[in-house]
């Protein structure tokens, strides 16, 4: 096979691909590889190529047309690749040389590098397909060449690992070790550095390798030039100097391309093939973080040098060229781009003297978008608003960054971040919105004027997000009181029934329940005055838990039915979820488990969507009451509650007014299990996966175990006393495979060895049997 494109390297984590390309080839004659530079559409072609050529008897022929530039000696460049006697034919000769040559042979074309050449490169390869029956073309290009019968597949960056993995690194350094993107770059790292590897003995290297290639987007070309500098930094160092990518990633292979010695060649290349209203939509999109939907480009980008009528058919063409990303999720088209194509295309934008007027037009949106989300909160789109926002949280974030950033802008910003209300509760966001709320308040602070709706409102907010970290309650009463006197003097009676509102959430806490309810009530027909029926149906079911935890029972329930009615009437689930959840508690307080199960699992069913950990917690801690019985259960429960409870990043281990009974629970679950026992279903709880810890919560038995199929079959042969070589005889896997399982399994379970392995299946034996 002639390549004329150098080296032929592994492929870390392409082996589905290099499947599917294969078997994509082998039903269309033409198959183009897409991706955006430096994805590894050439090196993927060249495996496949490799992998497929006993099935062409003629041979694979590869012409490599990168440095090319005339499209009229395409046709002369690819003869010169199948027949070196006679490359000096001019185009037409050429192309009727090439399908004689061609003929009724059996030929593997590959056309590598086809984006600048598209329409040339279309041309020929329909005249060769029409021409020569036994061709088939692979084609890669950074755009698809749009004929007839042409199979596209998109080539994606390598997986990365996901940020909670990045962040507990230290417990999953088998699961990164085994991550593409982390492997392609030990393995690179390693060529160059010898003895180079992540190991658990140290496991900061892991932590910054995994954020590295995160931050690399998995793009293969720019973690081969990340791992190449560790000859002389850190992978810690290198992540620290990624803030200019460009500058750091250089010093490709000296034998490659001009655009493939550095970074910033390789996204030039596909700068250069653009239009010029194309190059000003995709600086103008660099200003959007994570990805933006057509609505938000057009009232951002649009303009009379880029009119909103043409601004479809230019992101279409950026589409095409594999600049920007398209996926289509709840009903809704979603683009973004790759943090090094955005960070390019910023660079442009910062150059055009126009980046603060695109900021101020981005922060505007979003404040539209969050005020709209805080008028239709309480209704049949909540959950669809939920969605929304937590989709464009990067967005959130860059528009509270320019309002920081930008004096004058705190106000703009406060505003920002207390619309919706509910938000960072829901959204399991305590420390940030606290963060954003005491930046923008020192800020407007520092700017002078007086106590504004908008900056008690966040006063009021800010003290709530406290509360609910667990934050020292005389630092909540001092807080309090200055929110009750700026809300006073400014005659915010909205902000001062929530105020009301916090200090009965304090009277939970000190399980004061007669006064919670006061309080509750008090505020509740505040807001009916104001208006704010959201806010008095939040107060009504708070007065309903504080009843059915210590209170009158009939009036709890009355609440309940209240709450439930008025929200079901609007189509609302928030409230409803808390509705079952003091229903819950009320079921529990009568003795009633599985009724108190049942709407607990409700409950989290309705305030899963949030990511409202705080709540659902509270929904676990009824669930795991009631399983006394099954201490073994209960054990990894507690461990859920304490996955939950960490997530939230505050200084709580329970609910306040649970605490009491948490830890009396927790003492008895301890007693009825050996130390051991105890000690690892807790852990297993602990260390689950967020989805893993609400299946076993909700007992969806795929779930249960956290195993896979495979998994669990390795499981039960390793407590079968079969070693890795006979577990791989059984299953006909590999060797490797079978070890690679066995390390997943104990990784995953907490455990060390394959005897307590042994142990814990034949433990879920007897949880399963019920012995």
């Amino acid at each position: 096979m002639g390549t004329g494109a150098g080296e032929l390297t592994s492929l870390i984590g392409r082996r589905t691909e290099t499947a599917r390309i294969t078997e994509l080839l082998s039903g269309a004659r033409l198959v183009t590889l897409t991706g955006v530079g430096g994805v590894g559409k050439t090196r993927l072609a060249l495996r496949v190529a490799s992998d497929v050529a006993g099935s062409f008897p003629d041979g694979v022929h590869v012409a490599e047309l990168a440095d090319l530039r005339d499209p009229e000696l395409l046709a002369t460049s690819v003869l010169g690749v199948l027949d070196v006697a006679r490359p000096g034919l001019p185009g037409a000769d050429a192309t009727a040389a090439l399908v004689n040559r061609l003929g009724e042979r059996r030929v593997l074309l590959v056309l590598d590098n086809c984006e600048h050449l598209v329409d040339a490169c279309a041309r020929l390869a329909d005249t060769l397909l029409r021409g020569a029956p036994g061709l088939r073309v692979l084609a890669t290009s950074r755009q698809p060449l749009g004929i007839a019968g042409e199979q596209v597949f998109p080539v994606e960056p390598l997986p990365v690992p996901e940020a909670g993995d990045v962040a507990g690194a230290g417990r999953r350094m088998r699961a990164l070790s085994g991550n593409p993107a982390v492997a392609l770059f030990v393995e690179r790292a390693a060529a160059v550095l010898p003895g180079f590897a992540m190991t658990e003995a140290d496991t900061a290297i892991a932590v910054a390798v995994a954020e590295l290639v995160r931050r690399l987007d998995g793009l293969p070309f720019a973690i081969e030039l990340a791992a190449a500098r560790v000859r002389s930094l850190t992978p810690r160092e290198i992540l620290e100097r990624l803030t200019d990518r460009f500058a750091l990633l250089t010093g490709g292979s000296r034998v490659a391309a001009d655009r493939q010695r550095t970074l910033r060649a390789l996204i030039d290349w596909s700068h250069e093939l653009c239009t010029e209203r194309e190059r000003l939509l995709w600086a103008r999109a660099s200003v959007f973080r994570g990805g933006f939907d057509l609505d938000g480009l057009e009232r951002v980008c649009a303009d009379a040098g880029l009119p909103a009528a043409a601004l479809l058919d230019t992101l279409d063409a950026l589409v095409a060229r594999s600049i920007v990303n398209c996926r289509q999720e709840n009903g809704r088209s979603l683009y973004h781009m790759l943090e090094t194509v955005r960070e390019y295309g910023h660079e442009r934008l910062v150059a055009s003297g126009s980046l603060d007027v695109l900021r101020a037009r981005h922060r505007d949106h979003y404040a539209e978008l969050t005020a709209r989300a805080g008028q239709e909160w309480f209704g049949a789109r909540q959950v669809d608003w939920f969605t929304r926002l937590r989709l464009d949280h990067p967005n959130l974030r860059a528009a509270l960054e320019f309002c920081l950033e930008r004096p004058g802008q705190a106000r703009a910003g406060l505003a920002l971040a207390v619309s919706p209300r509910h938000y960072w509760l829901t959204a399991g966001l305590l420390s940030e919105g606290r963060r954003w709320l005491s930046l923008l308040l020192a800020a407007d602070r520092a700017h002078g004027g007086p106590d504004t709706d908008v900056r008690v409102r966040a006063l009021v907010t800010d003290m709530y997000l406290g509360i609910l970290q667990g934050a020292p309650e005389a630092e909540v009463r001092s807080a309090l009181a200055a929110c009750e006197e700026a809300a006073r003097a400014g005659g915010h009676r909205r902000e001062m029934a929530w105020v009301w509102h916090h200090h009965g959430i304090l009277a939970v806490w000190r399980e004061d329940f007669a006064d919670a309810v006061g309080l509750f009530a008090r505020a509740c027909d505040e807001f009916r005055v104001q208006g704010c029926l959201d806010a008095a149906f939040e107060c009504r079911v708070k007065f309903a838990i504080s009843h059915a935890y210590g209170g009158d029972v009939e009036e709890a329930a009355e609440a309940c039915d209240e709450v439930e009615e008025a929200a079901r009437a609007r189509g609302e689930s928030w409230l409803r979820g808390m509705a079952l959840l003091a229903r819950a508690l009320l079921a529990r307080r009568a003795d009633a488990s599985a009724e108190a199960i049942g709407h607990a699992r409700a409950a989290i069913g309705l305030l899963r969507p949030f990511e409202d950990w705080w709540d659902v917690a509270m929904c676990v801690e009824v669930i795991a009451w009631s399983t006394r019985d099954a201490p073994r259960r209960a054990a990894r429960l507690l461990g859920v509650l304490h996955l939950l409870w960490e997530a939230l990043g505050g200084r709580l281990g329970s609910a306040p007014f649970m605490r009491g009974q948490h830890l009396r629970f927790e003492a008895e679950v301890r007693k009825a299990l050996p130390g051991a026992v105890f000690e690892r279903e807790f852990r297993r709880g602990a260390r689950a996966t967020v989805d893993e810890a609400m299946a076993y919560v909700l007992e969806d038995p795929a779930g249960t175990p956290g195993l896979t199929r495979r998994e669990s079959q390795v499981a039960e042969l390793v407590a079968a006393g079969l070693t890795n070589k006979d577990i791989a005889v059984r299953l006909t896997i590999a060797q490797r495979t079978a070890e690679n399982h066995v390390e997943r399994i104990l990784g995953k379970l907490g455990l060390t060895s394959r005897t307590q392995l042994a142990v814990w299946t034949y433990e879920q034996r007897d949880v399963t049997t019920g012995n």
